[in-house]
């Protein structure tokens, strides 16, 4: 697709940096009248195909020369797919307002401390309308598995905007916070040019089930557990855990958390009053150790099967707590598409070792923190948007979502389906797609940002599944013959001291044939060498190893 021309005058382009065709990295840039506002900065989790990879951020590549243009941050709310990338977007511009409510602020400054940045923090709530350069924000509640979520309606010349962000519209939330749909039908008596709205449950049907549904479930997993209960979740789902410290302290349990960002992140929701924790509930690991087997409960992270969680850590017997025969572990969180594997494998891992595992497969412990089929319907039926663009979602997600907009209504024409990098222009009332913007992954490989590419992953995966050999050879600079035989060095590749020894030959010839067409440059002989040995190793051995060429000059 081709680049986007320039914006015309008085138009407001809509361009998604993360978050369309996946689950995670959210990021969607607002430029107008030569401003940028934008809505999230969030971190993407890798796959198994990604190995070495910490977390994967938005491409900054088409703002990078125009952090000055940005007005604000606006942040929906506080779990890592929406507030992850911010640290390092502010490594490029510090100074950069970000806008959010309370709780989100709070778990994005713990983890900005990390970083050694302080940021221009702009709180808000629901009801508040403020202006960032040329966007007049208005924020609005809505009901998430996070407290403080809001919706954004940005308004500009070019038209109304409004962002749901992820939502759902539970009527009976833990916290007695629910959508505010008086809000949204208000909005959409002004006129929502454009509705941008959350794909993660547009497949599937009806309403999804309130959070207070989850108490009979989690209350007999506390009450007929005969010894320790490990509760995995998000170490920032504040309403799950909220409903975990409850039911311990019913049936006399006492509670610790495990895992630092478990610990940050549960002791700022209490000192901000959004988790109650009954006085003396919470204790310290070391003083659980005291108590009997029946009167303990651990709340810690790795729901997801993340290799360095303490859950994934306790499967493998790398964890000072040991899971032991009656223990319990509740898995208390959804399977993030692409993890399905690594979380079965800790599942295993605990029932190995004789744990009893609750998850959503076999108890209702989980309910989505997203809006289903039924409560899109009826958001498009009370918005009436003029324009939709689904967000938040894999391609399916985005175009069931796109479908349930057209059957309420909407022209065809105006549900606009887009991916990241694509970029979507509202203009004289009409949103229509007119290029695209590099948004590649950029990969976060320890202190390296950006260092690790799809080439060197395919490396990783190449040494991980096929070895490496290095062949050094030495050759007579002259002649371009090998002085004497190479040596041949492997690892993951199953040989003895025979196994090379029928591509020497090859070796010679390929050195031979590029002395007659006159190559004597290092570089080019190795990089035949390196393809040599390769067809080699695969019609002989059917392997496709990383070939490490050495060529010397005698």
């Amino acid at each position: 697709m081709k680049a986007a021309p320039p914006l015309p005058r008085g138009g407001l382009r809509v361009t998604p940096l993360g978050g369309l065709g996946e689950i995670g990295r959210n990021m969607t840039v607002f430029e107008h009248a030569g401003k940028l506002l934008i809505v999230d900065c969030g971190v993407l989790f890798p796959e198994e195909t990604q190995p070495g990879v910490d977390v994967i951020l938005p491409d900054f590549t088409s703002i990078r020369d125009r952090l000055d243009d940005i007005v604000a941050v606006v942040l929906t709310h506080g779990h890592e797919d929406h507030i992850g990338g911010v640290p390092y977007l502010l490594r490029e511009r510090s100074d950069i307002p970000v806008v959010g409510s309370k709780l989100t602020l709070a778990f994005l400054d713990a983890k900005l401390k990390e970083h050694g940045i302080r940021p221009r923090g702009v709180r808000v709530r629901e009801g508040d309308r403020r202006a960032f350069g040329p966007f007049d924000c208005e924020f609005v509640a809505v009901n998430h598995s996070i407290p403080d979520s809001l919706a954004v309606a940005i308004r500009t010349r070019a038209g109304l905007v409004l962002h749901t962000g992820d939502f759902k519209m539970d009527q009976f939330p833990l916290d007695d916070r629910i959508t505010d749909l008086r809000a949204f039908a208000r909005l959409g008596e002004e006129g929502v040019d454009l509705f941008l709205t959350d794909s993660t449950n547009a497949e599937v049907p009806g309403f999804t089930t309130s959070e207070r549904e989850l108490n009979p479930a989690i209350e007999q997993v506390m009450r007929t557990a005969p010894r320790r209960v490990i509760v995995s979740s998000f170490a920032s789902h504040v309403h799950r855990i909220q409903q975990v410290l409850d039911a311990a302290h019913q049936h006399g349990r006492k509670v610790a958390f495990v895992g630092r960002s478990m610990v940050r992140n549960m002791g700022i929701a209490r000192d901000l009053g959004y988790l109650k924790v009954p006085s003396g509930l919470v204790v310290s690991t070391k003083e659980l150790e005291k108590l009997p087997d029946h009167k303990v409960t651990l709340v810690c992270t790795g729901s997801q099967g993340e290799p360095m969680a303490a859950l994934s850590r306790m499967a493998n017997r790398d964890h000072m707590i040991r899971i032991g025969k009656g223990d319990t572990v509740l898995l208390a969180s959804s399977l993030i598409p692409g993890n399905e594997n690594a979380i079965y494998r800790v599942i295993n891992g605990l029932t190995r070792w004789g744990a009893h595992v609750v998850h959503k497969g076999n108890a209702k412990v989980h309910v989505s923190g997203h809006a289903s089929a039924g409560e899109l319907v009826y958001c498009y039926n009370i918005v009436k948007p003029r324009n939709v663009m689904p967000v938040h979602g894999e391609w399916r997600h985005l175009r069931a979502n796109g479908d349930l907009a057209i059957r309420t209504g909407v022209d065809p024409e105006r549900v606009v389906i887009a991916e990241d990098g694509v970029v979507v222009d509202l203009v004289d009332g009409r949103a229509s797609i007119t290029g695209k913007v590099p948004a590649g992954n950029v990969y976060v490989d320890g202190m390296e940002v950006g260092g690790a590419t799809e080439a060197s992953l395919k490396d990783r995966l190449t040494l991980a599944a096929e070895g490496v050999v290095t062949v050094v050879a030495i050759v007579d600079a002259d002649t371009g013959a090998l002085t004497e035989p190479p040596d041949f060095l492997a690892r993951g590749f199953v040989h003895d001291d025979s196994t090379f020894e029928p591509v020497v030959p090859v070796i010679e010839k390929t050195l031979a044939t590029a002395a007659e067409e006159g190559v004597g440059d290092a570089r080019q002989l190795e990089q035949l060498v390196a393809r040599a040995v390769a067809n080699w190793a695969f019609r002989t051995h059917r392997r496709q190893p990383l070939i490490i060429p050495v060529i010397i000059d005698a």
